[in-house]
């Protein structure tokens, strides 16, 4: 195994840096970090490479690189469902954040929430979306967690030190120590330059990888030929519903999320905003090529070993400690490591915008002031819980933490994405739908996991697994429009409101 000195050396340097970059965040365009729109927005003022790179660091983690190559050496080409989820995912965000940044920029929203209070005139229901989304993005930053813990474990190994409880969890507990306290420091500013440096280490690794290992095989025929049973190579007819369900649901979802949205909003102005998005599925070729290595390490036996005995969850990690350099391991490791840190510190910021917007200050009055300090330490209380969380949730199946966030988050879509277009839907109906969508898609998790660890999200039907995350949305649409049939018929109108329509050519006329 090619990890030594020098790989643990070039990873503390490197990891020094990075926390160089997090607390050097609050000099770096400076503004008024006592304000929430400053600090959890880093002041709107990200240009259109900030917003590509920020949103890539994001949106593109430790599920990316640990859980897809994860997903392709248990079950082969299913794992592609999540390259095709990003060629739907970004004509959604075109056509729903420039709305809601736009909006948001007008009205000072912070959170999609704030838009989904004044859309809908319902306190209760924003409550309950904010609340949703603190939720979901409890296994989506402990999905963070697992990849690093699996550097960690190679590395440990590598080292000649074995990888015990205790010692995972101090590593862990001292990344997220340097992780808060940045984070308090710097908010998003941070997020922003430490996001920058993850994307440069993560390419070089990706891209390195990709060349030199099926050169030192005799190709990727040697890998695809390691490959067994056969299915790992194509797409066998049966699991064909659950690629697709999973793929569409999964592309609805990504931009619920309030670290995504949260992204968004911190854009300069709405062209740049549409530009760093569009940029973003050059991310997606990353992502094609990191699924490849879930089938490359096949052809490496050491590193198939090492894979198999942690339940996949160490493929990349091993197929880099025993194909690459040392010294390139150290740049590689600490790339995966940070990777996991700094949508770890975005999701916590997204969540703490919400819980003190949209839970705490409707029931207490806060100053501007108060509330940037008190999204502060939640932000940091929030790492910590989902530090948490990964002590009683099983490591063996990291990418179903993903999918149940998705679940989750999904059932935001009414009043979020279709908001943006109408407020013909009543908001105690949506407030129900949304109920119904969370308790259907958790139930039926549990359900078709036998009240277990989760190894699936799809539900068996007679066309084929169906992603649960979609009959849930199902079941949340047509109580929502059933219930607003229903006060239609009883008297209820919309509010008058401006529509986003008039309100978009407004600002872009001044």
């Amino acid at each position: 195994m090619n990890v030594d000195i020098s790989t643990l050396t070039i990873f503390i340097v490197l990891f020094a840096i990075f926390a160089f970059l997090g607390f050097y965040g609050a000099r770096w365009r400076r503004g008024d970090l006592s304000r929430l729109d400053e600090w959890g927005l880093g002041g709107r003022r990200l240009g259109i490479l900030l917003v590509w790179f920020l949103m890539g660091a994001d949106l593109y983690t430790a599920y990316t690189f640990i859980a897809v190559p994860e997903l392709a050496f248990k079950s082969g080409a299913l794992a592609y469902f999540a390259v095709f989820y990003v060629g739907l995912t970004f004509p959604i965000a075109l056509l729903t954040m420039p709305r809601l940044w736009t909006v948001s920029r007008n009205r000072g929203y912070v959170t999609a929430a704030d838009f989904v209070k004044d859309r809908f005139n319902s306190r209760a229901l924003a409550i309950a979306v904010a609340l949703v989304g603190a939720v979901a993005e409890i296994p989506y930053i402990a999905l963070q967690i697992f990849g690093m813990q699996a550097v960690l474990i190679v590395m440990l190994i590598g080292l000649g030190l074995p990888p015990t409880r205790l010692t995972l969890d101090l590593s862990l507990l001292i990344a997220f120590i340097v992780l808060a306290a940045f984070t308090i420091t710097s908010g998003l500013r941070g997020a922003a330059l430490t996001g920058v440096f993850k994307d440069m280490l993560i390419w070089i690794t990706v891209l390195a990888t990709i060349i030199a290992v099926p050169l030192s095989i005799g190709g990727f025929s040697t890998a695809f030929h390691a490959v067994k049973p056969i299915p790992y190579s194509y797409l066998p007819p049966s699991a064909l519903s659950a690629f697709w369900t999973l793929a569409v649901g999964s592309a609805l979802a990504l931009y619920l999320y309030p670290h995504a949205i949260n992204g968004s909003l911190s854009a300069e102005d709405k062209k740049k905003l549409k530009y760093g998005t569009a940029l973003l599925p050059i991310y997606g070729i990353g992502l094609a090529l990191l699924a490849l290595f879930g089938i490359l390490v096949f052809a490496i036996k050491p590193a198939y070993t090492l894979s198999a005995k942690y339940g996949g969850i160490t493929t990349v990690p091993a197929l880099l400690a025993y194909s690459m350099p040392s010294w390139f391991n150290g740049i590689a490791f600490v790339g995966i490591f940070i990777g996991g840190l700094v949508p770890a510190a975005i999701m916590a910021i997204g969540s703490a915008n919400l819980l003190v917007r949209n839970v705490v200050k409707e029931f207490y009055n806060l100053t501007p002031r108060g509330e940037a300090t008190l999204a502060k330490w939640i932000s940091t209380a929030f790492k910590f819980l989902a530090l948490a969380f990964i002590f009683v949730v099983p490591l063996s199946y990291a990418i179903g933490l993903q999918l149940l966030g998705g679940i989750i988050i999904l059932q935001t879509l009414p009043p979020v994405f279709l908001g943006l277009f109408t407020n013909k839907l009543e908001g105690r109906s949506l407030l129900a739908g949304l109920i119904g969508g969370v308790a259907s898609g958790v139930v039926l998790t549990a359900y078709v996991n036998h009240f277990g660890a989760i190894t699936t999200t799809s539900y068996p039907t007679p066309l084929g697994g169906i992603y649960i995350a979609l009959i849930a949305l199902a079941i949340n649409l047509v109580i929502s429009l059933v219930g607003t049939a229903i006060a239609m018929a009883m008297g209820w109108k919309p509010k008058e409101v401006i529509k986003t329509e008039e309100l978009v050519r407004t600002i872009e006329e001044k």
